[in-house]
């Protein structure tokens, strides 16, 4: 059912997707901002966090929500979205999205009495409509998975899935550390987690969800960059159809995805910052594909799919407020 006006709330609202979201949300034609809750902030207007909002807003952190919130997005830490579920007596008509990991793999999606669905949209569209708790998928998650959705669909993954990625600084949160600051990060690439990341768990079920023969490794290597924001990730395996078949496969299965779109150009980073695309390049190599795909880690990696998906739970237009523009040049 379609819901004229959305009461909005945010919990944990000084970080960087909530930050993304009160953009996105204060410029949104169904939605309105409730509370935007703080428990460093309450009493300080948003602004004085999120400067770029003067003139924006009006609105103060509030150290709780107002009760009467439609939707209610979860931007705490990873392990604090459970724990501030469990001890919250919020409306069971209160829907929920999370940005967190804490629900994204299946052994952890109950909790409260609530039933989380994975949100990625170009896998579960339907499900997301019919929910009332999302669990957001993670930025690098959502670019390497677009990545390969189409091969396992047509069950083709049959080897190990080697994929390099880059993200931003902003991929790290923020909270100070000495590989966010400005002087580490300047002039300078870094790998991290290599083989071991977080959201590996996440990708691997999805991969067994649409070909339950997988089996193999997914080899990631996740690098720091030093830029601010956006991921691109390189994602290779052994494919036995020609480059034209697997391009064919890539733009049958997106071709009803508003915001994931396959380019017969080599792509780059500044296509997608600042935009809620991700985009897709194919590429055969001998007997390997090669798929490259890039998004913003803070808006289809994060808060622009957050939005994608609030639109989707109450019967809204996909696209709704998330037509933003690329900073290109």
């Amino acid at each position: 059912m379609t819901k004229s006006i959305i009461t909005v709330g945010i919990v944990g609202g000084a970080g960087y997707t909530a930050g993304e979201l009160l953009r996105l949300l204060l410029h949104h034609p169904q939605a309105t901002i409730g509370a935007v809750v703080s428990t460093t902030q309450a009493g300080l207007p948003v602004h004085s966090v999120h400067d770029d909002l003067l003139g924006d807003t009006d609105l103060t952190f509030a150290s709780a929500l107002r009760g009467d919130e439609d939707v209610v997005f979860l931007c705490l830490g990873h392990g604090n979205s459970r724990e501030w579920l469990l001890k919250t007596d919020l409306p069971a008509r209160t829907k929920i999205i999370d940005l967190s990991n804490d629900f994204r793999l299946a052994a952890d999606r109950q909790a409260g009495g609530r039933e989380f669905v994975y949100g990625l949209p170009e896998l579960n569209r339907a499900a997301i409509r019919a929910a009332d708790s999302v669990a957001n998928p993670g930025c690098f998650a959502s670019a390497i998975q677009l990545a390969l959705l189409p091969l396992a669909e047509a069950g083709l993954l049959r080897e190990a899935v080697h994929v390099s990625a880059i993200t931003g600084s902003t991929g790290a949160g923020r909270g100070l550390a000495e590989t966010t600051g400005y002087t580490w990060r300047t002039g300078n690439i870094s790998t991290y987690k290599t083989f071991t990341h977080q959201h590996l768990g996440e990708i691997g079920e999805t991969l067994v969800g649409l070909q339950p023969d997988f089996g193999q490794p997914i080899r990631f290597i996740p690098y720091r960059g030093n830029f601010t924001r956006g991921i691109f990730a390189s994602v290779y395996t052994t494919c036995e159809l020609s480059v034209l078949e697997v391009q064919n496969l890539y733009s049958d299965y997106y071709r009803d995805a508003p915001f994931t779109l396959v380019s017969e150009k080599e792509i780059h980073l500044k296509q997608v910052v600042n935009t809620n695309k991700c985009l897709l390049h194919v590429a055969k190599h001998d007997d390997q594909v090669l798929i490259t795909s890039t998004l913003d880690n803070l808006l289809k990696g994060a808060s622009g799919q957050a939005v994608q998906n609030m639109n989707l739970m109450f019967g809204l237009e996909e696209t709704m407020g998330l037509g933003i523009k690329a900073s290109y040049f």
